[in-house]
Order: structure tokens, then sequence, then C-alpha cells
């Protein structure tokens, strides 16, 4: 990816100034501006009156959660990638992070390169989404009496509506195979379907928009 095509900042939240530092110096290196943040209320002000390329967010920092502030930036309708950080023990906080609109989560500890290979891989998939809503209209799906889909439920449920297998439909929308998976179960939920065969049923028969 060419950073120099994408104007704007990468934001880095952590309370750790080793982690700000190690992924500051991978995504500086590679051509990209960052702004450090040690806890949410800064990076709320930031991002209330700027806005970044994308914000990589720990669950846990002084005073609000990352889910908390998920929520206070309203994550589901924000307009640039969130992911959030977490140990292998916060996994379950992070999965309820994806329900509030993070895009993705990430384990530590990590690698910096493969950091840097999420970020970009969500940030070119974002661009593809784009470009294609602007040149055709996505499907949406909408299911009478229940609870809308956001649209990242949107995007996931058209994949696997298209017979798209988890990873392909990740390596599409820039996020991980198991993040489709919690999507699919989230889907599930909402729509009522026992099975991937019966969502995409439900979905062709009684969700899609015409």
């Amino acid at each position: 990816m060419n950073p120099a095509a994408h104007a704007g900042e990468i934001y880095i939240v952590d309370d750790d100034a080793a982690v700000r530092d190690t992924l500051s110096s991978v995504f500086m290196r590679a051509g990209y501006e960052v702004a450090c943040f040690a806890d949410g209320a800064a990076l709320v002000a930031a991002a209330r009156s700027a806005t970044p390329l994308c914000i990589i967010l720990d669950v846990y920092i002084p005073g609000k959660t990352g889910l908390d502030i998920l929520k206070q930036l309203n994550a589901q309708d924000y307009p640039v990638p969130i992911f959030i950080m977490s140990g292998q023990g916060d996994i379950a906080m992070a999965v309820d992070a994806i329900k509030h609109g993070a895009l993705d989560f990430i384990e530590k500890p990590f690698r910096g390169s493969n950091v840097l290979a999420r970020i970009e891989a969500a940030l070119e998939a974002r661009a593809r989404r784009d470009q294609n809503a602007r040149q055709s209209e996505q499907p949406r799906f909408y299911f009478p009496g229940r609870e809308p889909l956001s649209r990242r439920e949107q995007d996931v449920l058209a994949q696997i509506v298209n017979g798209a297998s988890n990873k392909e439909a990740g390596r599409r929308l820039g996020i991980s195979p198991r993040t489709i998976e919690v999507h699919r179960a989230n889907l599930m939920e909402k729509i009522g379907a026992r099975n991937a065969a019966d969502l995409i049923r439900i979905a062709l028969s009684e969700g899609r928009a015409h």
C-alpha cells in the first residue's frame, strides 16, 4: 500500500509506553504518521476533532475501558476502522467489542509486522468497498420484526450468501476469519437461524430488499 495515498494519522491508544513505542516505530518506518495516546479521554477528544486513518485501541486503559470508548465514539457508525488490542485472557471482551463496532481484534503479544499487515489489509478492503459502493449498490438485507443488522453485519452476510469461506470473507473485508465467525454467530442469533445453511436460506427468502 502507498501510505501517501491516505491522508491522516494512525491513532495508537495504550497505557504501556513500550507498546506505543513499538507500534509507532513499525508504522513510521512504513511511512505512516502516528499519534499516540495513553488514555481514552485524550483519544476521544482527538477522534472527535479529526478523522484518523484507523484507531488501535487497548481493552484496558486508565479511566474507561476500550469498550466504553467504542460506545462513546459510536463505533458502529464511526467512519474509520477501530482495532481492539487484548491479551489472551480478554478474548470475551474483544468479542464484545466487535459487537459494539470494533472492526477486529489483535491479540497480545503480537509481532509489529503482523499488526502492520492487518491494518493495511483493513485499509485496502475499506478502499475497495467504498469504490464498489460508488459503482454499484450493494444488496442490503432487512428482516421485519427483527433487530436491524449493522453495516458490518450486512457486509459479512453478503459474503456468506455469495458462498465465501470465513477465510475468503475475511480477506475481502480486511478482518480475521475468527472475527467473521463472531459476526456469523451474531447474525444467526439476530435472524433466528439454526446453522449456516439456514442463515443463507432465510437471507435469500426473507431478507433481501428489492
